[in-house]
């Protein structure tokens, strides 16, 4: 890893660690559900939060522990693309279908900022500028999608549990299995899209040295 790569992954991993931590105690503070550790349980059941820890995994393990078994796994080529396409389509879904419902103001507007814009263009940016290319193959967009998949069964349980989902779009509650599932499946093949997307650049760029 390069003085570069190392440097960027840090200052992001700081920018993003600290926006999580922040939105995590203005859940606990305003009580978004009806204790601690159910308010805690509800901020980790969006899927911009879980991804958001993936990226700021990806980019930590390899600088604090490269020799370590979580520190290779987050280095690799396979596992930083999978988190790049995670991370674009959380970018671009709230920003063309759920910004217009939420207005957060002061520092919830940055948090939002960070974890929205700042932290997937970091991510898709790290991946091209500092992660070697061309060893991906067409198939892993679909392997990719096993996080997706188990968010979704996730969000079936938790939400039927308590009567709440983190989108409208796949609120079973208001929409009914129907159409919430046609809705999951249609953004289960926008992540694939953008995974083949990602596979093809790997493809176009060729092998490079890691940063």
């Amino acid at each position: 890893m390069g003085n570069a790569a190392r440097i960027w992954r840090i200052v992001f991993a700081a920018i993003g660690c600290t926006a999580i931590a922040y939105q995590w105690w203005a859940a606990v503070v305003t009580g978004m559900s009806t204790s601690p550790l159910g308010s805690t349980v509800v901020y980790f059941s969006f899927f911009t939060t879980q991804t958001n820890v993936l990226a700021n995994l990806i980019f930590l393990a390899p600088v604090l522990a490269p020799n370590s078994r979580i520190g290779r796994w987050a280095a690799s080529e396979g596992v930083r693309a999978a988190v790049a396409m995670y991370i674009a389509v959380v970018g671009l879904v709230f920003h063309f279908i759920l910004s217009a419902t939420w207005k957060p103001e002061g520092l919830a507007a940055l948090g939002n900022l960070v974890v929205h814009y700042v932290m997937p263009a970091a991510v898709v940016l790290d991946w091209l500028l500092f992660t070697s290319k061309g060893r991906l193959r067409w198939i892993d967009p679909v392997k990719w999608l096993a996080f997706p998949l188990a968010y979704g069964l996730w969000t079936v349980i938790h939400g039927a549990l308590i009567d709440w989902y983190p989108y409208f779009f796949i609120d079973i509650g208001k929409l009914g299995w129907t159409r919430a599932l046609i809705n999951y499946a249609g953004l289960l093949a926008f992540f694939l899209i953008v995974g083949l997307a990602i596979v093809g650049l790997d493809r176009l760029f060729g092998r490079k040295s890691p940063g």
